[in-house]
């Protein structure tokens, strides 16, 4: 099974921070956020790795390379200078996560986090024709930015709370069967999806960071006992 880093977002609110690389790059306690990834990854077992890239995409594969320093393999999904959003990233890419398996890992590179992929690697997905969900996604408890959160929990119709998207899922290729290439939006996809009950959820409840502002950076490192946000 394979895994893809998404990374190719170009992280206007990290400005300056990101003005000469992108945000996946920026260190949290004293590393880039994508390497602690990847690290995770193989941990778990995934040592076939899918990178996207846009923004300042040269500067993960000149810190990265092949992956073979980090034992790793890495592939690289080049797009155009503005990125083609979460889901087109991934389409784009199925070519690359889907050569060995029907599924693949998804994580956002601008996170901070010690879930466990293992846990994923076990689900068992397929066509919602057949009775399988087409996906697994983790939720995690609303952050201050966003209070209001972004999907209900799967499987308890009774509760309407809303838990935060953490970036972190695991997908059946058939989820994104008949989309084309281009921009799009992984939100509105899960939205339907979930309303049609093609995918599962969970709710996580440990370290989950979004790194979206250069706040939040040196918050999280002055947390890890690290001062170097760049």
């Amino acid at each position: 099974m394979k895994a893809i880093i998404l990374s190719a977002g170009r992280g206007k609110r990290m400005m300056p921070l990101t003005a000469t690389q992108p945000k996946p790059m920026l260190k949290v306690a004293g590393k880039p956020l994508i390497e602690h990834h990847i690290e995770r990854l193989k941990l778990a077992g995934i040592t076939e790795v899918v990178i996207n890239l846009a923004w300042h995409g040269e500067v993960i594969k000149h810190y990265f390379g092949d992956g073979s320093h980090f034992g790793v393999n890495i592939t690289y999904s080049d797009e155009p200078e503005g990125g083609l959003e979460t889901a087109g990233g991934i389409i784009q890419a199925l070519p690359l996560l889907c050569q060995d398996s029907d599924r693949f890992v998804v994580i956002n590179g601008d996170v901070f986090t010690d879930y466990d992929v293992r846990s994923l690697i076990q689900l068992q997905l397929g066509k919602a024709a057949a009775g399988h969900c087409e996906a697994h996604i983790v939720l995690v408890e609303n952050p201050a930015h966003n209070p209001n959160g972004d999907f209900c929990l799967a499987h308890q119709p009774l509760n309407q709370e809303q838990y935060t998207f953490s970036g972190i899922g695991i997908y059946h290729q058939c989820f994104f069967a008949g989309l084309e290439r281009g921009f799009v939006k992984l939100g509105p996809l899960l939205r339907s999806a979930l309303a049609e009950h093609r995918v599962s959820t969970e709710l996580y409840l440990g370290q989950w960071d979004d790194i979206g502002t250069p706040e939040r950076l040196s918050t999280i490192n002055k947390k890890l006992g690290y001062s170097d946000v760049g």
